[in-house]
This record gives structure tokens, C-alpha cells and sequence, in this order.
């Protein structure tokens, strides 16, 4: 073969001829396959399944698909309730690297707040699927563990494709192979630039196209479902693996929520957002109130929809309002193109948040980037030793994520990450995973960086630390971050609503939380009835202090919480002993959460006067003289006049506006003794002296 091909073995370097790749060093002259180096899509529809196993103790089930490749999920279905053949015709496209590793197949029963039930799995060996034609593909899911057991089947439609531009396949003429040294260069040159291209296609993919926009006005003649001809719904919203979920309105029909939240569109064609109604139920499985969909490749972009969907498999109405508009300033990209270090892309982002374009679009108040260089003496997260340590960077809502550094406790990214800022207010959150082919990825460690602590330009380092921010982990991750805003607009977005995660846990009952929160609420408590006594002395009312009459109130609270207690444990006598277990915890919870909501209340008003973050301090001195300038100038009657006439008629100049407390908007921005612990008490390390600096927290 090697004189068919005209090689010479002058050198002992490998040779291409035929896709085969031949050692000419050595005694052995066994041919191996060259490994496929190109990106191919993969379009699956997945169309039903039949016959599928019962979950559920009514002989049913709630199911829903998962695809993985190579240990990660890439597609998750919608789920069908109650149905053991289910019909989805969800399309989902997938980028591939190579065919060695099979589509893994894994189909879930949901159990609202419980583990989800596994129902079976199945894999596709992609090698056996012919390109670009479409083939039917039906899959038998069988458990493991129980491989005689039949679990029903699923049906596909794929299609394999080459990635056209991305990726061919690697041929060398005959001219190209004669010449040993520059053939092999040639086709490591060929190699590496294919492999740029494919990591820039996976950085493609970590980026959204669009943000929506979505309203949760009101529910219109909802169905009841509690034995009192009421229910006390809430509403679940999901588009891909982004999830949120409303808040609870108590006993009604027709709630009115009023929350708006964001989306990121990650597909050009838009996507489809799965919306279900549910009526909350404590201490037992929440009722199914109906769902419906919205299909955003049907709205135009850039303008307002009210939409008042119809609820299916159940009664009633849900009003929206939805809008799509284009993606934000964010980006990821290598640390030799940096954006405030060109001299003219820094100037026009400083001009975009110059003092002179204040009432230039509001929402946007700055620019954040953040350069993620390094991280050492990470925790080995596997059986060898090492890990396969890759970051997340996460602000609010926008989460973006570098590649991984396989095998490797001291790994470098060098990457760079531009956001777009919405609230100063916000937490930068770094966190480290390990990544695992065959489970999810494990937590290595965290840091969480209020924007207005940022230093610009200096690179630091920040131990890790553990999920709760309560206490250090092992290792450091070095990190530079600049911050551009303007404080004006900042100042504005203080007093509107503050953005809520779609992607949060929820409140677990811990013993050693409720006493914490306790003790923190009765701290707060005693300043303020001290300070009450001391008023009272200096006044000599006769009437009980204000903070002794909010103190009676707390305790009326948790008197009502005991009462309601003790109803639930009557009520759950007869549900057994796993429905009384629930409504306690679920009681327990409700309290642990009031006392955190009281304590951090107090501990915001005094951390608002003594200067624990110094722009809210300004803002709050600024605003009360102002206040005091207007008092002077204006009378008081003519003041509530004015904000009694705006009040009153909110309603009628914007029917769709969200109710909200300036006062109170203001305060969610003050962190509570708690935060300021966790995000103030960061040990870094200064990168160009490698000292600690000390951090003080009184």
C-alpha cells in the first residue's frame, strides 16, 4: 500500500492515504480509521409513544422524553398528563461532533414536587443512520435493571446531516501526501482550524437571538377545584429548560397577578411556550387546572401582543401580554478581543451611558465584562484525582458558559463575557462544575459579586465557596470585571420592581435556618421597641409605642400560623400519616419565611442609614432632601391631592400596569445582614501582589 500511495518513510511521521492513517515507524504497518472530524445536525421529531408503563396510582402517567448525548441533555419534551400514548410532535435540532457516541433516549413520569419516575430508556446508534434521508425509528425502552419487563415503545423521525461550511471530510491529494513533513503539517493546519470552528460553533450556541418579554395579567372563570367552589391557582411557565412559576392567589376564580418576567429566545424561529394552571393543594399533590400554548414564531417582533388564551383539558381564560425584541449586549469570545481595551469600541460605550442620554432606553443602565481567566487547587471531583472543571457566569437571568478543561484542577479558560446591565443592584454569580458524561455535573464552587463592590480593571482572585455562601471550598478562581453605568438610570431602576430568577430552589424547612431567622427577627424587634420607648419617654404619649403594637402583631401571626396548624392537623388525620407529615413541613416553612421576611426588613432600614452600600445611602439622603425642598415650596395638601389623583387613576391611563411600592422596591435593593455576610465577607486575593486583602464587616 505504501508504494500504491508513492510515500516515502524518510521520516518517521504518519501519513494519510485513503481516510487510513499509516505508522511508518515501527515494525507494525496495521492500518487504523482515521476518526471522523466532522459536525453533522441531527433533526429529530419525536412523534408518540405507546403502551408506555403506569406511574401514577390512578394506572396512569405524566410523561415526558429527555435526549443525551455524551452524558449531557440536549432536548427535553413537553410533558402529557395523564396519558399512556401520548402524542408530542416536538422537533428538536441537535449538533453532533461525532457519530461514535449513540442518542441516549430516556422517557420520565412528572410528580409535581417529588422525584420523577423512571419509565425506560433506549439508545440510537447514530453510525447506523444514512445521510440526509429521512428515516422512521422506532425504540423499545426497557429498564436496566429489569431488562425482561416490557415498557412500551417510542417513535422517531431523524434526519443525519453534514454541517455544510463546518465540516468535510479530511482528503489529501497524492501531490499533498508525497512529501511527508508538509502533508502531516497540512493536515494538523486542517485539524486545528476545524476544530476554531467548531468551538465557535458551540460559543454560537450558548447565546440567545432574543428576549421575551412576558406579562401575567389575570385568570378569567377559572375551574374550581376545592370542596369551597374556589381554588387558589398559580401558573407555570416554560420554553425549553427556562422555567418560572407566579406567585399563589388565595380562594378565587378570577386572580389577578400582575408579573412580568423575561425569556431568552435561543432559536430563530421562536419556539413554543408551555403554560399550566395549577390549584395548590398543602400537603398533597396540586390539581391539574388546564394549560395552553404560545407559539412566538406567529407574533411579530418588536410590538406588544395581548393574547387571552383559552385554557385546554380544563375551564377558564389566562391574559398575557407578550413581547419579543432583540437580544441584549452579550457575548463570549477569547481574552485577546476585548472590548474596553479597544480604545474606540470603550469610547462609544462610554458614550452610550454618558449623563447626556439618560432618558435614552431606561431599561438599558450599563455594561458589564467580565474576564474569567484561571482557577487553582480545585476539589478532584473524580475516582482518578481530577475533574473536567468548566464555569458558569450567571447575572440575574443571563447565564453564560465557557468550554471545558478536561482532566485538570488548575484549569485556564481565558475567556471573555459581556452582559448587558438592567439593575446595579444585581449579584454576578461565578460557580465551577465538574463535568459527568453519565450524571449531572457536580458543584466545585462559588463566588457571588454585588456589581457596586466592583473594582475596575483589577484582576483578582476569589476563594470558592460553598452553594450557601455561608462557608469556603476548596480552590480560587481568578477573575478581572469592569463595570460601566449610568447613575441616573440606575438610580430610576431602583425604584421599579426588582427581576425575579425563573430558576430558583425552593425553601426547604431547616431547623437550624428557623432559628436563625428567629433570632435575627427578635433583634430587630427589640431595637425597635426600644426605640419606641425611648420616643414615648421623650413625648410622654400614653398610648402603646408603634413597634410594641407591630410587635403584638408578629406574635398574632405566629399565634394564626398555630392555629392553622392545628386545623391542618385535624384535616390530616384523616389523610394519613404521610399528608400530616406534609402539611406540617409545608406550615413550618410558611413560618420560617415570615420570620426571614421580618427580620430582613428591619435589618434593610438599618443598613439603608449606615452606609453598607454607599450609593442606596446617597440615594436615600438625596431623595429626602429633595422631599424636604418640596414640603417647603409646595403644601402638603396640594401634595396628596396630586398623589391621591394618580393613585386613583393608575388604573385607567394603563389598565395592564403592574402594581408596586417605590418605598418598598427601594429596600428589596438593601441586603440584609445575611447578604452582606455572604456576599462582603469574599477573601480574595490581589493577582499582581498575590496578597490577601482583609475584608472587615462590623
Amino acid at each position: 500500500m505504501l508504494d500504491s500511495c508513492k510515500l516515502k518513510s524518510a521520516c518517521n511521521l504518519p501519513f494519510i492515504c485513503n481516510k487510513k492513517i499509516i505508522n511508518t515507524a515501527g515494525t507494525s504497518n496495521a492500518e487504523v480509521p482515521l476518526a471522523d472530524p466532522g459536525m453533522y445536525q441531527l433533526d429529530i421529531t419525536l412523534r408518540r409513544g405507546q403502551s408506555l408503563a403506569a406511574r401514577d396510582r390512578g394506572g396512569t402517567s405524566d410523561p415526558y422524553v429527555k435526549f443525551k448525548i455524551g452524558g449531557k441533555e440536549v432536548f427535553r419534551s413537553k410533558i402529557i398528563h395523564k396519558n399512556l400514548n401520548p402524542v408530542w410532535e416536538e422537533k428538536a435540532c441537535i449538533l453532533v461532533d461525532h457519530l461514535r457516541e449513540p442518542l441516549y433516549i430516556k422517557v420520565f413520569d412528572y410528580d409535581f414536587g417529588l422525584q420523577d419516575d423512571f419509565m425506560g430508556s433506549a439508545f440510537l446508534d447514530l453510525t447506523q443512520l444514512e445521510l440526509n434521508r429521512p428515516t422512521d425509528v422506532t425504540l423499545t425502552l426497557k429498564d436496566p435493571h429489569y431488562p425482561d419487563h416490557d415498557l412500551g415503545i417510542i417513535l422517531l423521525s431523524v434526519i443525519l446531516t453534514p454541517k455544510e461550511g463546518e465540516s468535510r471530510d479530511v482528503e489529501l491529494s497524492e501531490n499533498e501526501v508525497v512529501g511527508s513533513y508538509f502533508s502531516v503539517k497540512s493536515l494538523f493546519w486542517r485539524f486545528q482550524t476545524q476544530s476554531l470552528r467548531l468551538s465557535d460553533l458551540h460559543r454560537k450556541s450558548h447565546l440567545w437571538r432574543g428576549i421575551v418579554s412576558i406579562t401575567l395579567i389575570e385568570g378569567r372563570d377559572l375551574k374550581a377545584m376545592d370542596s369551597n367552589g374556589l381554588s387558589d391557582p398559580y401558573v407555570k411557565f416554560r420554553l425549553g429548560h427556562q422555567k418560572y412559576k407566579s406567585k399563589i392567589m388565595p380562594k378565587t376564580l378570577n386572580p389577578q397577578w400582575r408579573e412580568q418576567f423575561d425569556f431568552h429566545l435561543y432559536e430563530e424561529r421562536g419556539g413554543v411556550i408551555d403554560i399550566t394552571a395549577w390549584d395548590k393543594d398543602a400537603g398533597k399533590r396540586d390539581d391539574f387546572i388546564g394549560r395552553c400554548q404560545v407559539d412566538l414564531s406567529a407574533l411579530s417582533r418588536e410590538q406588544t401582543h395581548k393574547l387571552e388564551l383559552q385554557l385546554e383539558e380544563g375551564e377558564g381564560h389566562l391574559v398575557l401580554l407578550v413581547t419579543l425584541t432583540a437580544s441584549a449586549t452579550v457575548s463570549i469570545s477569547d481574552l485577546s478581543v476585548n472590548s474596553l481595551e479597544d480604545q474606540k469600541e470603550r469610547e462609544e460605550i462610554l458614550k452610550r451611558y454618558s449623563p447626556l442620554r439618560i432618558f435614552h432606553n431606561l431599561k438599558d443602565v450599563g455594561f458589564l465584562q467580565v474576564k474569567v481567566i484561571r482557577a487553582e487547587g480545585l476539589m478532584a471531583a473524580d475516582v482518578t484525582g481530577k475533574s473536567d472543571p468548566f464555569c458558569v457566569v450567571e447575572l440575574n437571568n443571563d447565564r453564560l458558559l465557557t468550554h471545558t478543561v478536561y482532566k485538570n484542577l488548575n484549569p485556564e479558560w481565558n475567556k471573555v463575557f459581556t452582559f448587558n446591565i438592567k439593575d446595579i443592584h444585581s449579584v454576578l454569580e461565578v460557580t465551577v462544575y465538574d463535568e459527568d458524561r453519565d450524571r449531572s455535573a457536580d458543584f466545585l464552587g462559588k463566588v457571588a459579586i454585588p456589581l457596586l463592590s466592583i473594582q475596575n480593571g483589577e484582576q483578582k482572585a476569589y476563594v470558592l465557596k460553598n452553594k450557601q455562601l455561608t462557608g469556603p471550598t476548596k480552590g480560587v478562581i481568578y477573575l478581572e470585571i469592569d463595570v460601566i453605568f449610568n447613575a441616573v438610570k440606575a438610580s430610576l431602576r431602583t425604584l421599579i420592581p426588582k427581576e425575579q430568577k425563573y430558576i430558583e430552589e425552593e425553601n426547604r424547612l431547616s431547623k437550624q435556618l428557623l432559628l436563625r431567622n428567629f433570632i435575627r427577627m427578635k433583634r430587630c424587634v427589640m431595637v425597635l421597641v426600644n426605640a419606641a420607648y425611648y420616643v414615648n419617654s421623650c413625648f410622654d404619649w400614653d398610648s402603646p409605642p408603634r413597634s410594641l403594637a407591630a410587635f403584638v402583631v408578629v406574635e398574632d401571626m405566629l399565634e394564626d400560623e398555630e392555629e392553622e396548624d392545628d386545623k391542618d392537623d385535624k384535616d390530616s388525620e384523616k389523610k394519613g400519616f404521610i399528608n400530616k407529615i406534609y402539611a406540617i413541613q409545608e406550615v413550618c416553612v410558611s413560618v420560617q419565611n415570615i420570620l426571614d421576611e421580618v427580620a430582613s426588613f428591619g435589618e434593610r432600614i438599618k443598613n439603608t442609614f449606615n452606609w453598607t452600600v454607599p450609593f442606596l445611602s446617597w440615594l436615600a439622603i438625596v431623595a429626602l432632601c429633595v422631599f424636604t425642598a418640596i414640603l417647603y415650596c409646595i403644601p402638603l395638601r396640594y401634595i396628596v391631592l396630586v398623589w391621591g389623583i394618580n393613585k386613583f387613576t393608575k388604573k385607567l391611563r394603563s389598565p395592564y400596569a403592574i402594581d408596586n411600592n417605590e418605598l418598598l422596591d427601594f429596600l428589596s435593593r438593601v441586603p440584609s445582614d445575611v447578604q452582606v455576610l455572604q456576599f462582603c465577607l469574599e477573601s480574595c486575593l490581589t493577582c499582581l501582589h498575590f496578597e490577601i486583602c482583609d475584608v472587615n464587616i462590623s
